[in-house]
């Protein structure tokens, strides 16, 4: 691939092998995966990381909130360059959502967020998408050719190194911790709903009300977010469906 010669993806290639070896859970080392694409593809782009879910799709991982939440509002319309990308396993772009004529219930949502272009690429594990690349800027035709070869060349590494840690880690501890990492965002989309009925506030809103207890309290986002479900409901939240893993080519 001749994106490999770039001493940058050199670098992050190096980074993933690390990270194989240092990371000692799967949602550590899918968190490391999106900051580390954030830093290569381009300066002050914003990376999420979609899976499959029942059906569905859910962020396991994010490099900060514009990623999170412009992942979330694709979720909640059901429409989106994303889901896109994770559906049909092709990489999609979106240039200038202003002039963008697609997906329009999620491009009313994400131009609120101050997003205005995207890059969306399919991680394929054994010939099978598990899940999609999402990297968000807030400039119009924010990827130049340069940058886009260095996502399509960084998500074929992280894809790679991906099926690895598939194949590697056990069956059974590798649900489990794909399981809890789902779990939280499901807690936290719980909260969240919770805030905006009590707060009569946007999704974005309630986003930046939870966020900011939790920097408040010092506490991780998940724990403020299920202490508000608890008193609310006097019970606690209720865990998300399990991760389904590709089956394996033998």
């Amino acid at each position: 691939m001749s994106g490999a010669a770039d001493p940058s993806l050199a670098s992050a290639y190096g980074r993933l092998l690390t990270m194989l070896a240092d990371s000692p859970h799967v949602d550590v080392f899918l968190d490391q995966i999106v900051r580390v694409a954030a830093e290569v593809v381009a300066p002050a782009v914003a990376c999420g990381l979609t899976v499959r879910r029942d059906g569905g799709a859910l962020t396991i991982a994010s490099s900060d909130d514009l990623a999170a939440q412009g992942d979330e509002a694709q979720y909640r319309a059901d429409e989106g360059p994303c889901l896109a990308a994770l559906r049909q396993g092709q990489v999609i772009e979106v240039f200038d959502l202003r002039d963008d004529g697609r997906w329009r219930r999620y491009r009313e949502h994400a131009l609120r967020l101050g997003i205005r272009s995207s890059l969306s690429l399919p991680m394929t594990v054994d010939g099978v998408t598990v899940g999609a690349l999402n990297l968000y800027a807030t400039q119009p035709r924010a990827f130049t050719d340069t940058a886009r070869r260095h996502a399509l060349a960084f998500t074929d590494q992280g894809s790679t190194a991906l099926g690895v840690i598939l194949r590697q880690a056990d069956q059974a501890l590798l649900h489990q911790q794909l399981t809890d990492a789902m779990a939280s965002r499901s807690v936290i989309d719980q909260a969240l709903g919770v805030i905006m009925g009590q707060q009569r506030c946007t999704a974005t809103e309630a986003f930046t009300l939870l966020r900011q207890a939790s920097q408040n309290r010092n506490r991780k986002l998940r724990d403020v977010a299920a202490e508000i479900i608890t008193q609310v409901t006097g019970e606690s939240p209720q865990p998300a469906p399990g991760f389904v893993a590709p089956r394996q080519q033998t």
